[in-house]
C-alpha cells in the first residue's frame, strides 16, 4: 500500500491561462505527485464540461451544452456508444484515441504533463488525475428540458460508464510514468456528502454509492489508487465507507464534522486508508492571503492529536496523510494561488522534516 508520509499534493484547478506556466509552478510544489492543471479560465475546462466528450447527444451553442436527447441520431449514437462500451471490457488498455480519451481542447493540462514526464531528471513517486464525480455531473448536465441527466437511469448510466472509463483511460496513460505506485486517481465529487440537499434533492444514498462504486472499480481495476474530493460538508459515511483509497477533505473548514464519524473514520484508517488533509484554506481570499505556516502546522497538529484521541496511532496517522489545500485554486487571484501552492509545499517539508 502506497505511504505518503506527509508528502503534498495540490487540486487541479489554477487561475491561470498558461497550461506549461500552471505545470511549471505545480512540478515546484509537488515534485514527487504532480497532476495535469485545470485551467477553468478557459470555459471547456469547467467541471462539468471538461470530461463530456463522446456522451451521446452532445450539443454546444452560444458557449451552453447540454444533452440532446431529442435529434434524430440520438438512438444511433447511444447504441455506438454502448458498443464501444463492450469493446472495452475486452481490451487490455484503452486506444490512445478514442471516445474515452481526455480531448486536448478540454483537458489540455493532461496533455501538457504527458509531454513533460518523460523529459524530468527523475520519474515522480506517482502522479495525479482527476475526473468529476457522477453526481455532480448528473445534476450539473441537463438535456434540453433542463432535466438533470442524474434523474434518467438510462443517461445516468451512460454518464458513470462514461466517466469510468475516461478515469481508467487517464490511469493507462499515467502509468508508465509512476515511480512507485501506480497514479493517484481522484473523483471530484461534493455531492458524495450532499445528497439529501436542495441541490441534490430526490437523490438517494444507494444511488450515490452504486455510482461511485462503478467509478472506484474502474480506477483500481486499471492499477490506479482512487481518490475521493471533497470540499464540501454533510454525510462522510458513504464515503469513508467506499471502496476509495484516498479520501481528501477541507479540514480548514470541516474537520470537526468529519470527525463525527468516528467509527467510519477508525475503520478507513485501520484498513490502510490516506487522508489528504486539505489544511490550506483556498475558499476566502481573506483567510487565504492571511494564512501562515506556522499557524496551518499548529492547527494541523492539533487535529492529528484529536483524531489520534479517537483510537489511531498518530505515527501511522501521519505516515496515511497528504498534505493538501482545501480545494482547487482557480476561483482565486494567480497571486493567492501562489501563496497556497507555497504554503502546502512548505507545511509539507516542515512536517517532514526536510
Amino acid at each position: 500500500m502506497f505511504t505518503p508520509a506527509c508528502l503534498p499534493i495540490l487540486i487541479g484547478s489554477l487561475p491561470l491561462t498558461d497550461h506549461h506556466q500552471a505545470l511549471h509552478q505545480i512540478l515546484a510544489t509537488t515534485p514527487d505527485i504532480p497532476l495535469w492543471p485545470q485551467l477553468p479560465k478557459n470555459p471547456q475546462e469547467g467541471m462539468l464540461r471538461q470530461f463530456l466528450d463522446g456522451y451521446p447527444g452532445l450539443t454546444e451553442e452560444d458557449g451552453h451544452f447540454w444533452i440532446a436527447t431529442d435529434r434524430p441520431s440520438f438512438a444511433e449514437e447511444t447504441t455506438c456508444f454502448y458498443e464501444d462500451v463492450l469493446r472495452s471490457t475486452d481490451t487490455a488498455e484503452l486506444p490512445e484515441e478514442s471516445r474515452f480519451s481526455l480531448n486536448e481542447q478540454t483537458a489540455c493540462g493532461f496533455f501538457v504533463l504527458r509531454e513533460t514526464l518523460p523529459r524530468l531528471d527523475r520519474l515522480p513517486l506517482s502522479v495525479k488525475g482527476q475526473v468529476t464525480g457522477p453526481i455532480t455531473c448528473g445534476i450539473g448536465v441537463k438535456d434540453q428540458h433542463g432535466t438533470p441527466l442524474f434523474y434518467d437511469d438510462s443517461l445516468r448510466d451512460m454518464l458513470i460508464k462514461l466517466l469510468s472509463l475516461k478515469a481508467r483511460w487517464q490511469v493507462e496513460q499515467l502509468r508508465p510514468w509512476c515511480r512507485e505506485t501506480g497514479p493517484l486517481l481522484f473523483i471530484d465529487e461534493p455531492g458524495m456528502v450532499s445528497y439529501g440537499s436542495t441541490a441534490f434533492s430526490g437523490i438517494s444514498r444507494e444511488a450515490v454509492c452504486s455510482s461511485m462504486a462503478e467509478v472506484i472499480a474502474a480506477i483500481k481495476g486499471s492499477g490506479g489508487l482512487a481518490g475521493i474530493h471533497i470540499c464540501a460538508n454533510g454525510d462522510w459515511a458513504p464515503a469513508l465507507q467506499s471502496e476509495a483509497d484516498i479520501i481528501s477533505f477541507d479540514a480548514f473548514s470541516y474537520f470537526d464534522n468529519l470527525i463525527l464519524y468516528r467509527v467510519e473514520l477508525l475503520a478507513f484508517l485501520r484498513r490502510g486508508g490516506i487522508l489528504a488533509w486539505g489544511i490550506v484554506p483556498t475558499g476566502d481570499p481573506l483567510a487565504v492571503a492571511a494564512a501562515t505556516e506556522e499557524d496551518l502546522l499548529a492547527r494541523w497538529r492539533e487535529q492529528v492529536g484529536r483524531v489520534s484521541a479517537l483510537g489511531f496511532a498518530a505515527d501511522r496517522l501521519q505516515a496515511q496523510t497528504l498534505i493538501a489545500p482545501a480545494c482547487g485554486t482557480g476561483s482565486l487571484s494567480p497571486q493567492l494561488a501562489e501563496h497556497v501552492l507555497q504554503l502546502t509545499g512548505a507545511l509539507a517539508r516542515r512536517i517532514r522534516g526536510e
